[in-house]
């Protein structure tokens, strides 16, 4: 069984910075894509940024594009999440999301993802 866990969330004020980390354990897919998406309240799941097996291709919404790395360590089975110049509105449930059906080519919609972790709060403060 293939689980996805996160951690690294918590309060920080804006301007401020966080690092995610996502650990896969009983990993039995080769390869796959690896990303992480976001909810805020009252709102719609948010694609923020992915990376592919190899971790030589990244995409990230543009809302964070600039501020965020997203990075990988294969030996470990992790990915992170490096979150710089946080803003307001920033704040969400941040989840660590698997592709077992890529690992080249990266899909910006949540709906392509088909493992989650259980989510990881981070809250941006003024």
């Amino acid at each position: 069984q293939v689980q996805l866990v996160e951690s690294g969330g918590g309060l920080v004020q804006a301007g401020g910075s966080l690092r995610l980390s996502c650990e896969i354990s009983g990993r039995t897919v080769r390869a796959y894509v690896m990303g992480w998406v976001r909810q805020a309240p009252g709102k719609e799941r948010e694609f923020v940024a992915a990376i592919n097996h190899l971790g030589n291709t990244e995409k990230y919404a543009d809302s964070v594009k600039g501020r965020y790395i997203i990075s990988r360590d294969n030996a470990k089975d992790t990915v992170y999440l490096q979150m710089n110049s946080l803003k307001v509105e920033d704040t969400a449930v941040y989840y660590c999301a698997l592709d077992s059906a890529r690992w080249l080519v990266i899909s910006r919609s949540p709906r392509e993802y088909n493992l989650w972790g259980q989510g990881t709060q981070v809250t941006v403060s003024s």
